[in-house]
């Protein structure tokens, strides 16, 4: 059965901080991994799997299901605790994160078997393209599922990200939502000092999509995007969603040094302490 949305923003936020202390927990057996980016998506994450998207974890191939593309892959930690928690598989299989032989590696690869995953990913660029791809092949067929993308911002320095934006707002792809994961930092600094991106709302307006901003690691704010995107018609939706790198963990947040570094066993144990004062 497909599994109830939550929309009590209490819980939402409980599992949230749960799925965090999975990411740092994992991540410091693993002893490499993106932590700040994982940490960042969380809320967004929690809200998508647990009130915005139709799926079904007891069904991962459900042929009406909304699919979800995570273009960004070294994000993986966050994708694969949040599948977890909604029980597409054991939450202790985590502990095998980037181990050999895991289902679980450094980037969601479908060959490898874990339910939920929808591309494999790793070169930055690519998802969008994959969405655009599936969105319209759901338009052909009369199919009413929809596609979400989530983007890095940095990743929006790839060309071939536009090329996708152009051909979505061309098909009128309105069955399309793409996030954007605005934290403003990448591996090398701060994204405006290595390549500027801004303006951001005018470029993706430019190129023809609805676009709506939000606070990222603000759940009611992130579902009263998804349902203004609801209303977008004949074009495709860009959510603009403003986070922070290490979102729960303050000794981190903002800072573009744990992009893809992974916590020690003392460090997990003082950022869970962080996490713990942070949501009380």
């Amino acid at each position: 059965m497909i599994h109830p949305k939550v929309l009590d923003l209490l819980l939402l936020k409980e599992i949230s901080t749960e799925i965090r202390k999975s990411v740092i927990t994992t991540l410091s057996i693993a002893g490499s991994g993106h932590l700040g980016v994982s940490l960042g998506l969380a809320d967004l994450f929690t809200c998508l799997y647990f009130s915005i998207l139709n799926h079904d974890p007891d069904d991962p191939l459900y042929p009406e299901r909304d699919r979800l593309i995570l273009s960004i892959g070294h994000a993986a930690p966050i994708l694969y605790a949040t599948l977890a928690r909604a029980g597409y598989f054991p939450e202790a299989e985590l502990a095998t994160l980037r181990k050999l032989g895991s289902r679980l590696q450094g980037h969601p690869g479908r060959e490898h078997g874990l339910p939920g995953i929808e591309l494999s990913a790793g070169s930055l660029g690519q998802g969008l393209s994959v969405s655009v791809g599936r969105a319209l092949a759901a338009k052909m067929d009369g199919e009413s599922w929809r596609v979400f993308c989530v983007l890095g911002d940095g990743e929006l320095q790839e060309g071939s990200v536009w090329e996708a934006a152009m051909a979505a707002s061309h098909l009128k792809l309105d069955n399309l939502v793409a996030i954007v994961d605005r934290n403003g930092v990448q591996i090398d600094g701060n994204t405006e000092n290595v390549m500027a991106l801004e303006p951001l709302k005018e470029k993706w307006k430019a190129f023809g999509w609805g676009v709506i901003e939000c606070d990222g690691n603000n759940h009611q704010d992130l579902l009263t995007s998804f349902q203004l995107a609801d209303h977008i018609t004949e074009k495709p939706v860009m959510i603009l969603a403003y986070t922070k790198m290490g979102k729960g963990v303050t000794s981190i947040e903002g800072d573009y040094h744990w992009h893809g570094k992974a916590p020690s066993k003392r460090e997990a144990s003082l950022f869970l302490k962080q996490l713990e004062e942070e949501t009380g």
